[in-house]
């Protein structure tokens, strides 16, 4: 990025839900609070980005940006370069009086959190970049705000420059995750060029908050309104995206062409923001063990109950606390979870193993015993916005609070104002007679994960396929295809300016990517494995 081609700001994103709990667990054993690969990769190019007057923003601090700021002060050092390094704080509520009403589920938590970190929004960004920072660390803020930072620095837009603020936020949302916008696990890869050599995304903005998405000349990849659909769909809710700095309108958004692996991004919307920001609340559940064992050959519905009443045997289900089972692609794979790391260790997995020679034909395990891992559980709650007050730091010296520009939008929180449901284009006739082949002959998803609930986006390429979609892919025919969903809530989102639907499926990821016992605790697969599934599709819309 820094030497493919021109840029203003480099962006790194580390903080996935999962991340937090990570960098406490390593924090309680004496390793930083931060992510140590950010100073792995800053050697490389903090001189490269000084001389070129590039400016860097990460959220790499995690749980200590001060620390990670201090680091990257030692590193300079040890180069001989002298940078301008902020760090943003604040966002560390661990230890003070929360509300720990789950924002998701509505449960409240009665264990005692390890970590409690409010997503902080663009505007303290900002502040760092114009106190004159070459590189900024923070903690744990919004993903878009890496982008909507600099371009509040860049522009000046208030905080009641709504529409500009939500494009920026778009902008953000389709770089966050590197490579997914760029051909990265798109549904048509095959349509994507040198994959392997893909190059990152970058993007382009514009003083009303457009942007374009493009990528640097000479590097593999594919910037194409698919590409940049799959990640606008991406670990998304309803069309209303909420931010500290502004509620961005998905349902707003206009992709068009702007030329070869250019994507124009514009005419978003956003409302204000709400008056709570979401705090990643995380703590420690226990200990888990998974054992997976082959079912080869004929009668693997057989195989599998007589291998789990040989294990129950032997030690009994009841034993754990929680105990999670499934049975696909001839694999059984059995997780227990308990409160005990021995009775979850191999006092289980041993276990399992001892029956082998009184087990079922052909029995072997993908693993041999093994001992127990902690978990732990990532838990959404909300706060006054209020209540948080970011902090920067630039070279150690906090810049004064009612300094330009400020923390927060000084806005007074409202109701966002109505806006139309986008109409659903009646479905077309359809010429000759239907065809049945796999949905993703037709349709791209991609899915993903937001704490206990998994996401899957569907998107056509033309406003008659996606007639047809909206009309059959209603949520009890999404059940019947995917019956692994019929047990759960399931919420269904149009977005016809992005020939697009959205799934929200409630609950499916259980406590989280840390407590899932899914073989696919992201429900990274669960788009491709919608696609996988046979309909009738008129035949005019394969052509």
């Amino acid at each position: 990025m820094v030497e493919g081609g021109p840029i203003d700001v480099l962006t790194g994103d580390w903080l996935a839900e999962l991340t937090m709990l990570i960098l406490a667990g390593n924090r309680l054993k004496g390793r930083p609070g931060y992510a140590p690969t950010f100073l792995r990769q800053l050697e490389d190019v903090l001189g490269p980005c000084l001389d070129r007057g590039i400016r860097i923003v990460a959220n790499a601090g995690g749980l200590d940006p001060a620390g990670c700021a201090e680091a990257v002060h030692e590193l300079a050092a040890r180069l001989g370069l002298s940078p301008s390094v902020a760090c943003v704080t604040g966002d560390d509520l661990t230890g003070t009086d929360l509300d720990l009403v789950n924002a998701d589920t509505g449960e409240r938590l009665t264990a005692t959190p390890l970590t409690a970190n409010a997503y902080l929004g663009g505007r303290p960004i900002a502040a760092a970049l114009s106190a004159g920072a070459d590189v900024v660390v923070t903690g744990r803020v919004t993903d878009a705000a890496l982008v909507t930072g600099p371009g509040i620095w860049r522009y000046g837009w208030r905080p009641g420059d709504l529409d500009a603020l939500a494009g920026s936020v778009v902008a953000g949302h389709v770089i966050e995750c590197g490579c997914q916008a760029t051909g990265g696990n798109y549904a048509f890869f095959r349509d994507v060029p040198d994959l392997a050599h893909c190059g990152f995304p970058l993007a382009e903005l514009h003083a009303d908050g457009s942007s374009v998405i493009t990528k640097h000349p000479g590097t593999g990849g594919l910037v194409s309104v698919g590409t940049v659909t799959a990640q606008l769909l991406y670990e998304i809710a309803g069309p209303a995206y909420p931010g500290p700095d502004v509620v961005a309108r998905f349902d707003t958004i206009t992709l068009s062409g702007d030329g070869p692996d250019r994507v124009r991004i514009s005419g978003v919307r956003g409302d204000p923001p709400p008056g709570t920001l979401k705090v990643a609340v995380t703590y420690p559940a226990g200990y888990r063990n998974t054992m997976t064992l082959v079912l080869t050959g004929l009668d693997q519905e057989a195989k599998g109950r007589v291998a789990e009443e040989a294990i129950w045997a032997r030690v009994p289900k009841e034993s754990f606390e929680r105990v999670e089972v499934s049975r696909a692609d001839g694999l059984l794979r059995i997780t227990v979870m308990d409160p005990d790391p021995g009775r979850a260790g191999r006092a289980f997995s041993s276990a399992v193993v001892e029956t082998g020679l009184a087990s079922y034909p052909g029995f072997h395990a993908l693993s041999p015993p093994g001992a127990a891992s902690p978990y732990g559980v990532y838990w959404p709650v909300l706060v006054p916005a209020s209540a948080v007050t970011p902090e920067v730091r630039v070279d150690g010296e906090l810049l004064p609070p009612d300094g330009p520009p400020p923390p927060f939008p000084d806005l007074p929180f409202a109701d966002p104002p109505e806006r139309p449901v986008p109409a659903v284009p009646d479905a077309p006739v359809a010429d000759g007679e239907p065809v049945r082949v796999p949905l993703g002959r037709v349709a791209g998803a991609r899915s993903g994960d937001k704490g206990g609930n998994a996401n899957l986006g569907v998107w056509t390429t033309t406003a008659a396929q996606y007639a047809w979609l909206a009309a059959h892919l209603t949520v009890g025919r999404l059940k019947e295809l995917l019956p692994e969903l019929a047990a759960h809530r399931v919420d269904r989102y149009e977005l016809p300016n992005l020939n697009a639907l959205n799934f929200v499926v409630h609950g499916l990821l259980g406590r989280g990517v840390a407590a899932s016992a899914r073989p696919d605790p992201q429900a990274k697969a669960l788009g491709e494995e919608l696609r996988a599934q046979e309909v009738e599709i008129p035949a005019s819309l394969l052509e």
